[in-house]
């Protein structure tokens, strides 16, 4: 028996093109990250999803609600799914976070766990989502089901379900918007990536925020 997760980036927001760090800012989609939401939703309707779950952030929450228009199935939200806490960060530019606090973004840079100003930690962010990716397999073992969660807390969610090192995790490119990554988990090997950044080709998928891989 095999359960498919699979974990869908939000679509396209204003801070997303401005390349602002959001964090858990409450941002919505913009025009573009409607349209891409609702495209990618008729392709992971496709997949006939038994459950989805989506962070309870609007960006996120509203990228779900696409899915849920074409299938008929109510998205539930979890907190667990938000974003990384980007703490001082959060509506700065990366030029900005460059001027004021240099050394947390050359922390940043290098891929250490603590960055300070009040960021989360990458432990952190690793153990709570990958919680809640677990919690959201097992609502329909056997079944697909679909997260709608944000850039750095799937791939750090993914990095810990799967036990990688953050070396490991640095290989990974930032996640598109409306993009997804697919997870798989069965009886012997466990969890097993599948496949990573699948998208619907669409206009605008490449955001100035996804270049610092800080969405």
């Amino acid at each position: 028996m095999t359960t498919r997760l699979i974990v869908w980036r939000h679509g396209n927001t204003d801070w997303n093109a401005a390349g602002r760090f959001q964090g858990q800012a409450d941002v919505p989609l913009n025009d573009l990250g409607r349209r891409q939401a609702e495209r990618s939703a008729q392709t992971l309707a496709a997949l006939r999803p038994a459950a989805i779950v989506a962070s309870d952030l609007r960006r996120a929450a509203d990228t779900a609600a696409a899915l849920s228009a074409v299938t008929g199935l109510a998205a539930t939200h979890d907190e667990r799914l938000r974003e990384r806490f980007f703490g001082e960060w959060q509506g700065l530019t990366r030029a900005e976070i460059e001027a004021r606090h240099p050394a947390g973004i050359a922390r940043w840079r290098a891929g250490e766990d603590v960055v300070g100003d009040d960021v989360e930690t990458l432990d952190d962010l690793g153990k709570r989502v990958s919680e809640a990716f677990q919690d959201a397999a097992a609502l329909a073992p056997g079944g697909v089901v679909v997260v709608a969660t944000h850039g750095a807390a799937a791939r750090q969610g993914l990095a810990h379900l799967l036990g990688w090192p953050g070396e490991q995790v640095r290989t990974l490119r930032a996640l598109r918007n409306c993009h997804w990554i697919e997870l798989t988990l069965e009886e012997g090997p466990g969890w097993q990536l599948s496949a990573y950044n699948v998208g619907v080709p669409a206009e605008g998928n490449r955001s100035a925020s996804e270049s610092v891989q800080a969405p």
